[in-house]
């Protein structure tokens, strides 16, 4: 192996395509694809990747049927409490990412709770989006920065020029580098509103692999592909 990305983004795909192979309900399937959370995790920190950002709910999926959507959020918090003992042993700092005013009191304790409890954890990064698009990110970054601009006009003073730099600043995702490898699993080749702006540049990776039976060996498939690229930037080398 060699390079090892600093951070990896995935996108977890196919959970209920995987539960209605087996005749299952589609929750059966985010259930299990719990499991392919908890590999991966550990897999990152075995492999020194210092960020790993999983998209777990777009703001898109509250479309989806309210049986479904329950389900997910329990699940979520299942998941968090759960997967406390794997963040302790393996240094993992905890975070979510996203809008959280449609989230519940519940949920968002459980969230709170964990990103307190880990926040000490210098290891692996554990980015989970939740309620999150791309597109409402650059929106409430931009947003962001007005009212900040109109701010210091109301003082007297000069708005800072708005540089790409500075526009990081804004997003969701500030503080942290932009993803290096993007992996998506079932097939479906798009990025589906997810880091927008942060994907500029990212290398893009996509298996046929159903994300509840996704393991270390399809990650590390995904690692030797992203060090056979040439990441030139626009430039030439």
């Amino acid at each position: 192996m060699g390079e090892i990305p600093t951070h990896v983004a995935i996108i977890m795909d196919g959970n209920g395509r995987w539960a209605k192979k087996q005749g299952q309900e589609r929750l059966f399937g985010h259930n299990v694809g719990t499991e392919s959370v908890r590999v991966c995790s550990e897999f990152a920190v075995e492999k020194g990747i210092k960020y790993l950002s999983l998209f777990a709910f777009s703001e898109e999926n509250w479309n989806r049927p309210k049986e479904e959507i329950d389900g997910l959020m329990e699940l979520m918090m299942q998941s968090i409490a759960n997967e406390k003992e794997t963040y302790r042993k393996n240094n993992i700092r905890f975070r979510v990412i996203g809008e959280r005013r449609k989230l519940s009191d519940t949920l968002l304790k459980s969230i709170d709770e964990a990103e307190h409890e880990t926040a000490d954890n210098s290891g692996l990064n554990l980015l989970v989006f939740l309620n999150y698009s791309g597109k409402w990110d650059i929106l409430q970054a931009a947003s962001r920065y007005s009212k900040d601009a109109l701010t210091a006009q109301r003082e007297g003073k000069q708005a800072e020029p708005l540089t790409y730099g500075l526009f990081d600043g804004y997003l969701s995702t500030c503080g942290i580098p932009d993803p290096d490898l993007l992996i998506r699993t079932s097939g479906e080749q798009r990025i589906s509103n997810f880091m927008l702006w942060q994907c500029a540049y990212t290398e893009f990776y996509y298996t046929d692999v159903l994300w509840p039976d996704f393991r270390k060996t399809d990650f590390n498939l995904a690692l030797e592909s992203f060090n056979k690229r040439e990441r030139r930037y626009g430039k030439i080398k």
